[in-house]
């Protein structure tokens, strides 16, 4: 591969064989991810015959957090696993990957992407990708993500959008950071609150249960409910402080 371009282009992968690939693969790391506060790195990945690259974030490199415990790529995970257990196809598949080459980490797909893209230039220039943009909104709710950046909103080459980093969620305290304002007040689209409701109704999946804690689970849920009962989009009513920094 090129040291100039880095990052390979590719068909897209049904999760499931993503997954496969993700927690089986043959790892090589390509190199450090620049602009990033923890270690991140991108791997090529490779099992049975399929090559993809994927994007590797160890335990050991991760910055520590007044408010957030030791082990975020485990909340990386536990929201790829959130989202699909909602039918929202938005968060590159992910797991935890016990032997990748800094020890324990999360690994998640890399998605090839228009890189000068991002929330405020998608949104702004159509609708065409609001719905995803929608489900998005409602993700970071129930997750409580305090860190949703424009830049972390990917137009895929694909031509679907995908949500990235989310190492900083789901605190039980009420933190929720984002520029996906632009849905406030709206009522929720069906899919979107049928999507909730059976969330609640069926619980966390074992596997993203087993990623939180008990206060962190119980404030997903109730997150959940606020947004299902509520049936439409909140409105920032902090003065602008629901707002990450920088905004890109």
């Amino acid at each position: 591969m090129s040291r100039d371009h880095p990052f390979r282009d590719r068909e897209p992968i049904a999760t499931e064989r993503a997954l496969v690939l993700l927690s089986e693969g043959t790892l090589e790391t390509v190199g450090r991810m620049p602009y990033s506060s923890n270690a991140t790195f991108l791997m090529n990945v490779e099992h049975d015959g399929l090559e993809a690259q994927a994007i590797y974030k160890p335990h050991r490199g991760e910055r520590p957090l007044w408010d957030f415990p030791s082990g975020l790529y485990q909340r990386e995970v536990a929201a790829f696993l959130v989202a699909d257990e909602l039918g929202f196809d938005v968060v590159p598949p992910t797991v935890v990957r016990e032997d990748a080459p800094l020890d324990v980490g999360s690994l998640q797909l890399f998605m090839p992407c228009a890189f000068e893209e991002h929330y405020f230039t998608i949104h702004e220039h159509s609708d065409e990708h609001d719905d995803d943009f929608r489900r998005i909104c409602a993700l970071d709710i129930v997750i409580n993500n305090t860190d949703r950046k424009s830049g972390h909103c990917l137009l895929g080459n694909d031509g679907r959008i995908w949500a990235i980093d989310h190492g900083i969620a789901f605190h039980q305290q009420f933190k929720l950071r984002t520029v996906l304002w632009d849905f406030a007040g709206e009522p929720l689209p069906d899919d979107i609150h049928e999507a909730l409701w059976a969330l609640l109704e069926r619980g966390l999946s074992p596997q993203a249960a087993a990623l939180l804690d008990p206060f962190e689970r119980d404030a997903l849920m109730t997150r959940t409910t606020a947004l299902a009962t509520a049936g439409r989009f909140p409105s920032d009513d902090s003065g602008g402080h629901r707002w990450p920094w920088p905004l890109v």
